[in-house]
């Protein structure tokens, strides 16, 4: 049975995300998954070869909501934060602990839940990325790595396409 993709109450889960900056992210996540869906949509979920299938179901963004994620990049970006926080969640049981300075080549620092945040060298680092083509093809992609190593350990893209989300989390080298 499918699991529900978890893009709702960020902040109840991740505390390195307020409530306000999570339903922000939400919100942009709803704008974007309206230009191409309809709710609920099942997505397959693809960690390392381990498929896993995510029910998205969101209720319709109102005129309001629109109107304030206009900006596409905007809205994008922060509905890949929203799905992308929420996709490591689920498939790696990893949660945004804290925001990542800038030029540190990561949006986001992870772990398992209860991680203290005295040493951040243990945390993963997420960089997430959210791009709206010309074919009105939204891409979402993410790396992890390591900080203290300085090595990305996996790579996914999404990419919301013909009604389907497919991620690949592939070990790099």
């Amino acid at each position: 049975m499918p699991q529900n993709l978890p893009i709702f109450n960020l902040a109840e889960r991740h505390q390195g995300v307020t409530p306000a900056i999570g339903e922000s992210f939400t919100e942009a996540a709803r704008v974007c998954l309206d230009r191409h869906h309809q709710s609920p949509i099942a997505f397959t979920i693809d960690d390392s070869g381990a498929a896993t299938s995510a029910i998205v179901d969101w209720e319709t963004a109102d005129e309001k909501t629109r109107m304030a994620h206009a900006n596409e990049t905007d809205a994008t970006e922060w509905g890949a934060y929203a799905c992308a926080l929420a996709t490591t969640e689920l498939a790696r049981g990893l949660f945004a602990i804290r925001r990542a300075e800038t030029q540190t080549g990561a949006d986001y620092y992870l772990a398992a839940a209860g991680t203290r945040l005295d040493d951040l060298e243990k945390c993963f680092r997420l960089e997430v990325s959210g791009t709206l083509t010309r074919a009105h093809r939204k891409m979402w992609k993410f790396a992890f790595c390591r900080k203290s190593h300085k090595r990305v350990l996996a790579k996914a893209i999404f990419q919301l396409w013909r009604r389907s989300l497919v991620s690949r989390l592939k070990k790099l080298q």
